[in-house]
């Protein structure tokens, strides 16, 4: 997680459900959603407070600010470009969300998280269209090549993770061709396309108001 150092699990039970920051672990019994689904972090964690209008906004900013992995003046920069495009800003935030090389190595099964993906962009073991790329951040278009590189191929956990795609799920917009570490992203996501649990009209709402 960017500028987060703690415990992700905490994470996860602050906003009461899985937010997938731990990759394999989150799908075993020793997920903390599991084992502790109505205790939210901190010694007075028993139970969980109602919130008002606002603070449930909040907790949906919150909430897709820490599945993405992102800081809050990230987040708010995604807002600011989706807002200034012609179109319903929710769906568009989500897209451009969906579009970073780091969410795009997640799905694709070469990173078992996001979290990971973002190490493995830094470490130079991704490629795009051919060329190293660097940033985590990085926004993939349409007919764009992802592919991990040749010399990094052999990496376990690469392929423990590609190992269990098939549990994650893969999207209809992004096509795969593991036998060469690549993938092509063939078209726009659509709103439908993604189906993590996402109110994104309660996000456009939250900044309405602040």
């Amino acid at each position: 997680m960017s500028n987060y150092n703690g415990p992700v699990c905490r994470l996860c039970r602050r906003e009461g459900m899985k937010l997938f920051l731990k990759g394999e672990r989150c799908y075993t019994e020793k997920c903390a959603v599991e084992n502790r689904p109505d205790q939210v972090p901190g010694e007075h964690g028993k139970g969980r407070s109602k919130f008002s209008e606002f603070g449930i906004r909040l907790r949906e900013k919150q909430k897709v600010k820490r599945m993405y992995g992102l800081t809050e003046k990230q987040f708010n920069r995604y807002f600011e470009k989706a807002s200034r495009v012609k179109g319903v800003t929710g769906k568009l935030l989500i897209s451009l969300l969906e579009l970073r090389l780091d969410n795009l190595l997640y799905r694709l099964g070469f990173a078992s998280s996001r979290k990971e993906a973002r190490q493995m962009v830094r470490h130079g073991h991704i490629l795009v269209n051919g060329s190293k790329v660097d940033v985590s951040s990085f926004e993939v278009k349409v007919g764009d090549v992802i592919e991990v590189a040749e010399k990094s191929r052999k990496i376990e956990r690469i392929n423990q993770s590609l190992d269990s795609l098939a549990r994650r799920g893969f999207p209809n917009w992004i096509e795969l061709d593991r036998g060469h570490y690549k993938g092509i992203i063939k078209k726009l996501p659509a709103r439908e396309d993604v189906t993590i649990p996402i109110e994104e009209q309660l996000i456009v709402e939250f900044y309405s108001r602040v």
